[in-house]
């Protein structure tokens, strides 16, 4: 193959991924964000992260994904669907009684569903949630994601990536690897929980899909 050859390959592969990130559906499916989550959101970045907003806005440079641990799309979108945690979230509720929720939720088939803007505040990924768009997969450990959802994640990575100024790609289980960077916002240092989701195996698949777009992952453990 000479180089006129390689160009117009890469090329067309450019044109492919483009149209890729073109094709993506996403249904708007929003959680109530009423005045009591706007309150607590705001509450939150201030004694959390530290962050005085007028308004529960990020701004994204970060995409975390997550595995729901339940298995339908509906009885996660129910557990987010209201502004305070329920009672069996003791582990968290000391920081926040904010409602735990993520601004995407992918079904088993792949469907993709949006719950918040984008750019809205969503309590998911401790000392991060200021700069990070969260990705919910319904599924656990005993109940794997899916092909279909792994698509899905890649088509919603591209189309945020274009979208944002998005640097990191990273699974909910490495969000403590930032907490020696600058990029670390939480005010309790002891504060933490420990985390699998979405499974290494799932995070190996989705880098090596998006290896083009040159996402970051966590910092290396010292």
């Amino acid at each position: 193959m000479n180089s006129l050859q390689k160009t117009f390959l890469t090329l067309l592969m450019v044109c492919a991924k483009l149209s890729f990130a073109q094709e993506i559906k996403i249904i708007d499916k929003p959680i109530i964000f009423d005045s009591v989550r706007t309150k607590l959101s705001l509450q939150y970045l201030k004694e959390r992260h530290g962050l005085t907003k007028k308004e529960p806005k990020i701004e994204p440079i970060m995409i975390v994904l997550h595995w729901t641990a339940a298995k339908t799309m509906l009885s996660t979108f129910n557990a987010f669907n209201h502004a305070t945690l329920n009672g069996d979230r003791r582990a968290i509720a000391g920081a926040s009684n904010l409602n735990v929720s993520s601004q995407f939720l992918i079904d088993r088939d792949g469907t993709i569903y949006r719950l918040m803007p984008e750019d809205k505040f969503a309590r998911h990924v401790i000392g991060l949630n200021y700069c990070a768009i969260g990705i919910e997969n319904v599924g656990s450990s005993n109940f794997p994601l899916t092909v279909a959802q792994l698509k899905a994640n890649e088509q919603l990575v591209r189309y945020l990536s274009k979208k944002y100024k998005i640097a990191y790609l990273i699974g909910h289980y490495e969000y403590t690897l930032f907490k020696n960077t600058t990029l670390w916002k939480e005010t309790n240092p002891n504060y933490q929980t420990g985390k699998n989701d979405p499974g290494k195996d799932f995070m190996q698949k989705i880098r090596i899909h998006v290896a083009d777009l040159g996402l970051k992952g966590a910092p290396t453990p010292k």
